[in-house]
C-alpha cells in the first residue's frame, strides 16, 4: 500500500495545513491500495503562491529549453510505462497489460507529441502595422478525473508547459496515487520547483478555492458537465478562461451498405475498453432497422466474450468499474433501461459468475432503444451499449445530433466518401470514419454541452496563449 502524507507544492514535499486523509479503494478487491492527504483552501494558497512566484521566470525560459525538458519527461514516461501500468490498474481496476499499453502508453504517446510544439510560441505574425506574439497565460488550474488518471493530466499538463505556464493540480480522489507518481517524476527529471504544484482533496474545497482565487488565470476540467458548470460558474467571478472537456453519448452510425456485424462487435468491445468509463465511448449504436437482429447476435457475441475479473488476474479482458458509487450508478441505469421498455440482450444487474467482491458488471447491451430513452440520452459510464434502429439515412443523422453533447462519434459505411459527408453532418468535436484510428496530435474536445475548447496537438496549445498585438 502507497501512503503519501505531503503536498508536492514549490519543488518540496510538504505537510499539509489539515489533518485529514483520503483512502484509495481498490476496486477489484473493494481493500484500501494507498492513502493521500486531503487539503483545504491554505494549501490551494500556498501552492498558487509557488505556481505564481516560479512564472516569472519559468515563462521566460526558451522554446528549445522547455522543449528539452519535455523530452527528458517523455523519455521517463517510456521507460516507466510497467509501473504506470500497474499504479492505475491499482486504483482503477483496469487490467494489467491494458493499462501498461493504454494508460501508460497514452501518457508517453501526448507528452512526446508535445516535443517540437514549445517553438509554436515563438512564431510571429505581421498584420499592417502590428506584430502579433504569443505569451502564457499564467498560473493554470487543473482538477482532472479519475477514468484516465494519466493522460487526462498530461494532455493538459503538456501544452501548458509548452506555453510556458505553471500549474496546480487537483487529481480524483479516487485515483490520484497517479498524479503523486507524476510529481516525483517531474522532480527527479529536473522541472524548476514552483511549475508543478499538487494538492489532492474534494472538489467541494480544494476545487473551488482554485476556481476562486485571484491569481489563477486559468482552470481547465475534464470532468462531467456538472462539475463543468460550477467550475464556470466559480471561475466567473475573476473572469478566468475556462477549458471544459466534459461529457458524451457517442453514436456509432452504421449505414446500409456497411458490414453491420463487424461495426456491432467492434462497438461491443470497444464499450468495454476501461470498463466503459471512457467519455468519448461510442455508447449509441445506431443500425439499419432490417438489419438490427444482425447488430443485435454480433453484439451479443462480442459482449460474452469479454473476461470480467480483477485487474491482476490472468486471461482479464476487463475490470471493475471505478468506485462503489460509479457501481451502483451504472446497477441503476441498467434497471432504468430495463423499466423503460429496450430490450435486455445480454448483461444486467447480476454479477459475473464467481464474483461477489469488487465492483464488477457484466457488459450489457440494450436492443430496440428508442433515442428519448434515459439511457440514450445520459451518460451512462460504464459497459452498456444502447442499439438504436432507425429507417432512413437522415433519421439516423437526426438520432446521432438528437444529444445534449457533442464530444465523439463513428460512422461505418461502404463508401468512404459518402461515410465522410455523412460525418460532416453529425456535430461533434471529433469523429472516427470507418475505423479512423484517435490520433494525439489532432484536437480532441466537445460541442453543445461536452465543453469548451481543444486538448491535444498545435490546436490545444492555444488555451495557454494569450495573444498581444504590438502596434509599431
Amino acid at each position: 500500500m502507497k501512503v503519501y502524507d505531503k503536498f508536492y507544492i514549490g519543488g518540496k514535499w510538504v505537510k499539509p495545513k489539515g489533518k485529514d486523509k483520503i483512502e484509495v479503494i481498490d476496486p477489484s478487491t473493494e481493500e484500501v491500495c494507498g492513502v493521500v492527504p486531503s487539503g483545504n483552501a491554505d494549501d490551494i494558497n500556498a501552492a498558487v503562491a509557488a505556481a505564481k512566484k516560479a512564472f516569472k521566470t519559468w515563462s521566460r525560459t526558451t522554446a528549445a529549453e522547455r522543449s528539452e525538458l519535455i523530452g527528458k519527461i517523455a523519455e521517463k514516461f517510456t521507460e516507466s510505462m510497467p509501473k504506470i501500468g500497474e499504479i492505475c490498474a491499482r486504483e482503477l481496476g483496469t487490467p494489467l497489460q491494458t493499462s501498461i499499453a493504454v494508460h501508460g502508453g497514452l501518457g508517453v504517446g501526448v507528452m512526446s507529441s508535445f516535443k517540437d510544439i514549445p517553438f509554436e510560441m515563438e512564431k510571429e505574425e505581421r498584420i499592417g502595422n502590428s506584430l502579433i506574439i504569443k505569451e502564457p497565460i499564467g498560473v493554470c488550474g487543473f482538477i482532472t478525473p479519475w477514468n484516465f488518471p494519466l493522460h487526462q493530466l498530461v494532455a493538459k499538463l503538456a501544452p501548458a508547459l509548452a506555453a510556458g505556464c505553471t500549474v496546480v493540480v487537483k487529481p480524483s480522489s479516487d485515483t490520484p496515487l497517479t498524479a503523486y507518481w507524476l510529481a516525483e517524476t517531474l522532480h527527479e527529471v529536473g522541472l524548476p520547483a514552483g511549475v508543478f504544484n499538487l494538492v489532492s482533496g474534494p472538489g467541494r474545497s480544494v476545487g473551488e478555492a482554485m476556481c476562486t482565487h485571484p491569481d489563477v488565470d486559468m482552470v481547465s476540467i475534464t470532468g462531467s458537465t456538472e462539475a463543468g458548470i460550477r467550475v464556470a460558474e466559480l471561475a466567473a467571478g475573476t473572469v478566468k478562461r475556462v477549458g471544459q472537456e466534459l461529457g458524451g453519448k457517442s453514436p456509432m452510425l452504421v449505414l446500409e451498405d456497411a458490414d453491420v456485424a463487424k461495426a456491432a462487435a467492434g462497438a461491443a468491445g470497444g464499450i468495454c475498453l476501461n470498463s466503459g468509463q471512457v467519455c468519448a465511448a461510442l455508447s449509441r449504436l445506431i443500425v439499419p432497422r432490417g438489419k438490427q437482429d444482425e447488430a443485435v447476435k454480433a453484439a451479443k457475441a462480442a459482449a460474452e466474450a469479454v473476461v470480467v475479473g480483477g485487474a491482476f488476474e490472468e486471461g482479464v479482458t476487463m475490470g471493475p468499474v471505478a468506485s462503489k458509487a460509479q457501481f451502483d450508478s451504472v446497477r441503476a441505469y441498467i434497471q432504468k433501461g430495463i423499466d423503460e421498455g429496450a430490450t435486455l440482450v445480454t448483461g444486467g444487474l447480476d454479477m459475473p459468475a464467481g464474483k461477489n467482491t469488487g465492483y464488477f458488471v457484466k457488459p450489457t447491451i440494450f436492443s430496440d432503444v428508442r433515442n428519448d430513452m434515459t439511457i440514450a440520452q445520459e451518460e451512462i459510464f460504464g459497459p452498456v451499449l444502447c442499439i438504436i434502429p432507425y429507417d432512413s439515412e437522415q433519421e439516423a443523422i437526426d438520432i446521432a445530433n438528437d444529444s445534449i453533447f457533442g464530444l465523439s462519434g463513428a460512422v461505418v459505411g461502404g463508401n468512404q466518401d459518402h461515410a465522410i459527408e455523412v460525418a460532416k453532418q453529425i456535430r461533434t468535436g471529433q469523429i472516427s470514419v470507418n475505423g479512423g484510428a484517435f490520433n494525439v496530435m489532432a484536437p480532441f474536445g466537445g460541442y453543445k454541452q461536452s465543453g469548451n475548447g481543444r486538448e491535444l496537438g498545435p490546436h490545444g496549445l492555444a488555451e495557454y496563449v494569450e495573444l498581444k498585438s504590438l502596434q509599431l
